[in-house]
């Protein structure tokens, strides 16, 4: 069960476009880049019919040489993308037949691995997304803009109304907040609306033909999926979901179906694709399993005082509720901090110039579902909303970005140049990076609130060289 999870949040890493330079962001991301990528090759087709248009006024009588080699060059163009489809599916067949084997010793019938993997070929949009996946910078701020829409937030609200009996059952028999639910529900696939159109056993098993790093955690998805199939929950053509494997109202990948999946409308099919039940119930379980404390927030939006040392701050330096409260925090909304609430973190997910958060276990819990801080915020912040609660108190700070990949590395490169440990130049912000960029700004005299931002980066650029510079002040 622990392995699951982090596998679970690892596959929807994948699967959404999450645009905060974290891992990517729902609408789902399979659906998000399909629609940019048929945007952008809307744009380019109407680009080419007026660069040919132009060109026709420009060249009434092109010559029969040039008519020619264009010709002879869009021929010699299609041979060759012929020519690499067919030594691809040549490749294909064989690493299948492979697979199938190994699936045979994993004590998937033959019956179904026949129907499943018969007639099988590479899905080429998935191979292209692959090798070109567009990075973001949307920042946290932005990404709970979109999460908590006033469109999000009013179809919500309709959807606890119609399955206001469903969710009652289920927040019983689980203990989970009905309005957490269906902000997950809200978030991953628009409350069942774009569950994901793509065929998974396809998606996973051109997945798994590319290999990489993650060639084995595609493999032990393309397996569970089988699984699911052999058992009868959903059929091949059914069993739809993102280019990366998340399946359903809920987005399990196949792994977590498995785990987690439950049969809570009682029909002897865990069917998180057409069944709402199944679905929440299914996500439901998940969150208890992680740890889910019932009773407990997710956490709040609190006031800090001036001049708060914001060294306080991290998701992992829990305190009571107490000790919060004597050093002035105080919540947004004028309600008191109740101590027997129990322990909670403080985070700035934009630095001392955004919103500060007060959160709690559930929130932790949240980010088992997906590991993305932002997600996490936008759940709890949609939740509320849902709920009736009002917007964020404070202001997200404007004339933002986040940092890309190469930014983050250059970002980490910097620090060390000046003597300061990341932990590695990796991208990942992690623990030692947030201390590294904290210590960074105390030596600067600006608030150490550890947020990378794009202010930060260019301040270390125009600084220049920096050759364990800490080391000689």
């Amino acid at each position: 069960m622990a392995l699951m999870q982090p596998l679970h949040s690892l596959g929807r890493r994948l699967s959404w476009d999450r645009t905060v330079t974290v891992p990517a962001m729902p609408a789902y991301r399979g659906m998000e880049q399909e629609r940019e990528r048929r945007a952008g090759s809307a744009f380019v087709t109407a680009l080419s019919l007026l660069a040919g248009w132009l060109g026709m006024l420009a060249w009434e009588r092109p010559t029969a040489m040039a008519a020619e080699g264009s010709e002879a060059g869009a021929r010699n163009a299609i041979e060759a993308d012929g020519k690499a489809d067919r030594l691809r599916q040549k490749r294909f067949v064989s690493w299948l037949a492979s697979f199938r084997k190994k699936a045979e010793s994993r004590g998937i019938g033959a019956e179904i691995l026949k129907r499943a993997l018969a007639g099988l070929r590479p899905d080429p949009e998935i191979l292209a997304l692959v090798r070109n996946q567009p990075e973001h910078s949307r920042t946290v701020g932005a990404y709970v803009g979109f999460a908590a829409s006033e469109e999000r937030i009013k179809a919500g609200q309709a959807k606890l109304a119609e399955h206001a009996s469903l969710l009652a059952r289920i927040e019983r028999h689980f203990g989970v907040d009905r309005h957490i639910l269906v902000a997950i529900w809200g978030l991953e696939s628009t409350y069942g609306t774009r569950p994901g159109e793509r065929p998974v056993i396809r998606s996973l098993a051109t997945l798994a033909f590319l290999g990489g790093r993650r060639a084995a955690f595609w493999h032990e998805q393309l397996i569970a999926a089988l699984k699911i199939l052999e058992r009868g929950d959903i059929t091949p053509a059914a069993m739809r979901g993102s280019w990366a494997g998340a399946m359903g109202q809920t987005q399990f990948i196949p792994t977590t179906f498995l785990a987690f999946a439950v049969d809570f409308d009682g029909d002897g099919r865990r069917d998180i694709w057409r069944s709402v039940a199944d679905a929440i119930a299914s996500a439901a379980n998940y969150l208890k399993k992680s740890g889910w404390r019932t009773g407990q927030p997710w956490g709040f939006e609190v006031l800090l005082p001036k001049g708060f040392d914001f060294g306080l701050s991290g998701r992992n330096r829990l305190r009571p509720l107490a000790a919060w409260r004597r050093l002035g925090v105080r919540r947004a909304d004028g309600r008191p901090l109740v101590p027997a609430t129990g322990r909670a973190a403080l985070i700035l997910p934009m630095g001392a110039r955004g919103p500060a958060f007060l959160v709690f276990r559930n929130f932790h819990v949240i980010l088992r579902y997906n590991q993305a801080l932002a997600y996490a915020l936008s759940i709890g912040h949609l939740a509320d909303r849902l709920r009736g609660g009002g917007p964020l108190v404070r202001a997200w700070p404007e004339g933002e970005r986040g940092l890309t990949f190469a930014e983050r590395e250059e970002l980490q490169r910097l620090l060390v140049a000046r003597g300061y440990d990341t932990g590695g130049v990796d991208g990942i912000l992690g623990p030692m990076t947030r201390a590294a960029i904290r210590a960074y700004q105390r030596k600067i005299g600006v608030p150490a609130d550890g947020y990378a931002g794009i202010g930060l980066l260019e301040r270390l650029r125009r600084e220049g060289g920096g050759e364990n510079e800490r080391g000689r002040t």
